[in-house]
């Protein structure tokens, strides 16, 4: 998880966040990381873009409708994610500190998670 400035764009990080991760086959995004060279460096690592495109772009790419359904999960997470008023206030003045919380946060809901599998 890397946190970025307010009104910076998240597809300027999202390239570190890929270099980090293993290879996957598939990447699910929403239209906001629609960039080609995003798409490439996705392409590179071994994966497909399952990245819808914008409105105003000529060549659109094919995004399997089952497959883009399942970025749900991300938004499911970011929403209990919010339940944690610290979190979803941002009091720390620190970025650290912030990033701790949502790290002590994102802990708590996967603890919940795996206790409630059986």
């Amino acid at each position: 998880m890397l946190i970025t400035e307010g009104k910076a764009s998240d597809k300027t990080i999202a390239p570190q966040l890929i270099e980090g991760l293993p290879p996957a086959k598939a990447l699910v995004a929403d239209k906001g990381y629609d960039s080609w060279p995003l798409v490439a460096l996705i392409a590179r690592t071994g994966g497909s873009a399952n990245i819808p495109t914008r409105r105003h772009v000529k060549n659109k790419r094919v995004v399997p409708p089952e497959l883009y359904r399942e970025r749900n999960r991300i938004e499911r997470f970011f929403c209990r994610l919010k339940q944690f008023r610290r979190a979803a206030t941002r009091f720390d003045k620190l970025a650290r500190n912030y990033l701790a919380i949502l790290n002590l946060a994102s802990l708590r809901i996967w603890l919940r998670h795996v206790e409630s599998t059986p």
